[in-house]
This record gives C-alpha cells, sequence and structure tokens, in this order.
C-alpha cells in the first residue's frame, strides 16, 4: 500500500490542489494528521473534499476550535480571529464531519496518526529531546504526526533518538528500518512554517518501506488574495509567502 500522507491543510485549497497534482499516480490511500481548517479562507471547499477523499484522519487542536470544542482564549488573537470566522463559514454538514473527528492515535496496517504527540494532542513535538520522552507512547514503528508545521522527524533506536531528515529539497527519500520506530511529521500543506512557503507532505510504500518527503510549488498569491477578500488577518497571508 502506498500512503499520501498529509496534515495541517489548514482551508488551503490552492495549496493542496498542487500537493493531489504532484502526487498524482503515486498513492493508493490518503491519511490526514489533523487541522483541516483554520487560518485560510476556504475551509468549506478543502473540508468538503477531506470528506470525499480521506477515509482516516485524526481531528487538529484547530479543527476542535473551529466547532467550538475548544476555548478560543487560548488562541492567540490572529488564530482566533480566523477560527471565528471559519465557525461562521462552515456549512452544517462539513461542521458536524469536523466536530466528529476522532481524537489520535488512529492506526491501521502498522502505521499510526496523531497530531501533536502519541501522549498529547496539543503538543508539540519539535527536538530530539521532545520526541524522547515519548517512547513509552509510541503505538506503531511508524507513527505520522503534525502540528509544528516542520518537516522531518525522529528515529529511536534501543531507546535513543537521532533527526530522521531536516528536508531540504522538493523530494528526499528515506529507507525505514524494519526494527526501527519512528515519529515523522510531512509536514504542513497549508501553512509551512520552515522558511519554504512550498506545501508540504510526504509518501509512504510500506511494501517497499521508503519514505519520501515532497515539497510542491503553489499559487501562494491566489491564496494570499482569498484572505484578503475574507477580511482575515493580514498577518496571515503575510506569512504564507514567508514560509513561517
Amino acid at each position: 500500500m502506498r500512503y499520501l500522507i498529509l496534515s495541517d491543510l489548514h482551508a488551503n485549497w490552492e495549496a493542496l490542489e498542487a500537493v493531489l497534482a504532484d502526487a498524482q499516480g503515486e498513492y493508493d490511500r490518503i491519511v490526514c494528521c489533523g487541522d483541516v481548517v483554520g487560518y485560510g479562507a476556504d475551509p468549506n471547499r478543502v473540508t468538503e473534499w477531506v470528506r470525499q477523499n480521506v477515509p482516516v484522519i485524526v481531528r487538529g487542536n484547530h479543527d476542535r476550535a473551529c466547532v467550538g470544542l475548544d476555548d478560543l482564549q487560548w488562541f492567540n488573537p490572529v488564530a482566533r480571529r480566523a477560527a471565528e470566522w471559519t465557525q461562521t463559514e462552515l456549512t452544517p454538514d462539513n461542521f458536524q464531519f469536523l466536530r466528529d473527528l476522532e481524537r489520535g492515535p488512529r492506526e491501521l496496517n502498522g502505521i499510526a496518526l496523531v497530531h501533536g504527540s502519541p501522549a498529547d494532542e496539543d503538543e508539540y513535538v519539535i527536538t530530539a529531546d521532545d520526541a524522547a520522552q515519548l517512547w513509552p507512547y509510541l503505538p506503531a514503528p511508524l507513527t505520522f504526526f503534525g502540528h509544528t508545521h516542520l518537516q522531518g522527524g525522529f528515529q529511536f533506536i534501543r531507546k535513543q533518538v537521532r533527526d530522521v531528515l531536516k528536508a531540504t529539497t522538493a523530494r528526499e527519500t528515506v529507507a525505514v528500518d524494519p526494527e526501527g520506530w519512528y515519529l515523522i511529521n510531512p509536514g504542513s500543506v497549508g501553512q509551512p512554517r520552515d522558511g519554504d512557503p512550498s506545501a508540504a507532505w510526504a509518501l509512504y510504500d510500506n511494501a517497499q518501506r521508503l519514505l519520501t518527503f515532497r515539497r510542491s510549488r503553489y499559487d501562494v498569491a491566489g491564496a494570499q488574495r482569498k484572505i484578503h477578500e475574507a477580511g482575515l488577518p493580514a498577518a496571515l497571508a503575510l506569512r504564507l509567502a514567508r514560509g513561517e
């Protein structure tokens, strides 16, 4: 089975569309680590696509916030404004779909999906030291996570942790050790934060045990224009061009 691994779409249709064009023919099934909405200006279009095409997904913190399951006081003002706007824009069916999303971990065929970490769906896993604390909680040999919007991940070797890859090109492939355990972030489709504005995603071929990190250029200006037209904070448009 070849998996297309997505995370943190954040209502950015232009980015998602570019990823799907680049990934065409390279996967059999799509899975997602959450945050379908929040920040971006296309919550309904992106949610509709997820409903139709992503059979396995876990909820993210913005998914919860945008359907009233979180107290928005914990969000910064820009994120709060986007969540409040999204709440008013979602159709009833899309609102209910997001509200019903399951909390991670979710497991299938030897892999697992979480949003923040296996221990806490809101936890940021950024460094190897962060990851090391999670060894007892890993639900599967290969666990995919999101939330940080940073592409890369960690390998656990006899309870020691090392960086798997800090992806620096549009396509980088890693062989997955059958004896190893991994915590992998495909990166953010809709709002990368590593200085590269290109949409980030990953492919995993479980027959060949190959993990490929990918980047896709997309119509950033188009996504920015929609943010401005929706009356969302200008900072949300600016950060797309900067990859931050």
